[in-house]
């Protein structure tokens, strides 16, 4: 008999049918930040670590782990088809912390060469002057170079699953095999792109979010999460050297609560994002604009994608257009909020409204513009992440008037 393939709404669905504290159907606000224990001999044993939530439901301090936060890291760990998770103040917190526990002073990191502009500062800038932990980029479908990148000290490769903002889709299985080859753990950011890809399924060793984005789905939290094997997320709580216990990215239950709401309906908004997506890419197109989405037939990695991705959840809520120059690009976007009211002029995604950023000139300004060039991202870039809200005609009509009323410009 074989299994049936991994559904990340089925995994969820199968962990989250919980009660509350007091019978609730949804599950309680536990607010403390410290608990309290029974009996004194047990204290030792929670400081050793030798019990815990996993171990009979026994809790030290909210900074090491707070039940509400720990059952929003058990359904994102569901999620994902991952032992455990945790979750995290901020996506960024949630990086740092999986580099600084796999990697110690002098070691290496291997990435790719598009990639969040924070998170690129961190690898490019900070680590390096702060911890000596140096990053190598590379373009993540160039295996060549990502094979000549790694050396005796690369403790990680690390790449996002469609990169931000060129969406370049991540081939996870085979730089999965790359990085086992050379005893190196394979980190994926899949902030962009939850549901419709499982990156441990496919191989990664660590799968980071920032929950601020889709998964929240509301623009109103910050928050990030880390899924992987119980021995990493027991090794990152540890109390002499994990970085989650001593570097302290606790998240709010209070956030973990509200985050939590939302994931049984993330299936249904993915799905609803990506065919929005698909339907205006394949309009955008249609009117000869030079349009960037994985769901195009047209993309590089269409293929790829379509092997990879779980079916019935689209190729995601997001595409991006290049008007060729930042002026017309401003121009752009100025018209769909100001005028049309289609969206917003705001850093950020996974909303359920429209936000319109110019990549090179926001979030990815902390690359130099060599290194924009070589990522890929133009002056005019437009990254759209679509919501959906009102009628797809609606928005449609709103975007191709701005762009007739660009063209009169």
């Amino acid at each position: 008999m074989t299994s049936s393939p991994f559904n990340p709404v089925e995994s969820l669905a199968d962990m989250r049918h919980e009660f509350g504290e007091h019978g609730g159907v949804n599950m309680s606000i536990e607010a403390s930040t410290t608990f309290t224990v029974l009996e004194p001999e047990l204290l030792p044993k929670l400081f050793q670590g030798q019990l815990g939530p996993a171990s009979g439901g026994f809790y030290l301090y909210g900074r090491h782990y707070n039940p509400t936060v720990y059952v929003l890291g058990r359904e994102l760990a569901a999620l994902e088809g991952t032992e455990a998770g945790y979750c995290t103040a901020s996506g960024m917190s949630a990086v740092a912390a999986v580099v600084l526990q796999c990697c110690d002073h002098g070691d290496h990191i291997v990435a790719s060469d598009a990639l969040y502009g924070g998170t690129y500062a961190l690898f490019h800038d900070f680590l390096p002057r702060k911890s000596g932990i140096h990053s190598t980029f590379a373009h993540v479908s160039d295996f060549s170079a990502l094979e000549a990148a790694f050396t005796s000290r690369t403790k990680l490769l690390y790449v996002e699953s469609l990169s931000n903002p060129t969406l370049v889709v991540a081939d996870i299985p085979r730089l999965a095999d790359l990085a086992h080859k050379h005893g190196a753990v394979l980190a994926v950011d899949n902030t962009f792109s939850p549901v419709f890809l499982s990156p441990a399924q496919l191989g990664a060793d660590v799968v980071i979010h920032s929950l601020t984005k889709f998964i929240n789905g509301a623009s109103d939290c910050i928050a990030g999460a880390i899924c992987a094997k119980q021995e990493l997320i027991d090794q990152m709580m540890d109390l002499h050297g994990g970085a989650l216990m001593l570097l302290g990215p606790t998240m709010d239950p209070r956030v973990a609560f509200e985050i939590s709401l939302r994931m049984p309906h993330l299936g249904l908004r993915m799905a609803e994002h990506g065919r929005r997506a698909l339907n205006f890419s394949h309009r955008l197109a249609e009117r000869g604009l030079s349009v960037i989405y994985p769901g195009l037939a047209s993309h590089p990695q269409h293929r790829l994608l379509a092997r990879l991705a779980n079916p019935g959840y689209g190729y995601g809520g997001i595409f991006c257009v290049d008007l060729g120059t930042a002026e017309r690009a401003n121009r752009f976007m100025e018209l769909l909020q100001n005028e049309e009211s289609f969206g917003y002029i705001a850093v950020s995604l996974g909303y359920f409204d429209t936000l319109l950023s110019c990549s090179a000139s926001s979030t990815s300004s902390e690359l130099s513009l060599a290194d924009q060039r070589r990522a890929g991202i133009s002056p005019g870039l437009v990254r759209i992440s679509l919501g959906y809200t009102g009628s797809l005609q609606q928005r449609w009509e709103q975007l191709a008037d701005a762009l007739d009323r660009l063209d009169r410009d």
